[in-house]
């Protein structure tokens, strides 16, 4: 893999070129929230700027329902099981309860 220009949030952002799709793995213990994180990923790889309104997550998903789906259980266990598949700027974004987040981009067909 090969390392992309990091999101402004400081994911790890990896190309995977053999397998076509970015991939990183989100930080439970940051700062950052789930869903920022993916956002911040997203402007990274298709260059479009959040800050200027160009894109909400809204548009594909409830955010502060993805949060709180992979948020730590009641009793304060994280969550191992599970991930949640969307797509948001015509890219196939899937989440693991694990933090590991896969992005797909459009195939060649969409573009």
């Amino acid at each position: 893999m090969q390392t992309e220009k990091p999101p402004a949030d400081g994911t790890d952002l990896q190309y995977d070129q053999t397998n076509d799709r970015y991939v990183f793995h989100h930080d439970t213990d940051g700062s950052a929230t789930l869903t920022t994180t993916i956002v911040h990923a997203l402007s990274s790889i298709t260059d479009v700027d959040v800050s200027q309104g160009e894109f909400s997550l809204y548009d594909s998903v409830d955010p502060d329902a993805l949060d709180r789906i992979f948020r730590p259980k009641a009793d304060g266990d994280d969550r191992t099981n599970g991930h949640i598949a969307f797509t948001a700027l015509e890219h196939e974004v899937y989440v693991y309860a694990n933090g590991d987040v896969i992005i797909y981009p459009p195939s060649d067909s969409n573009r």
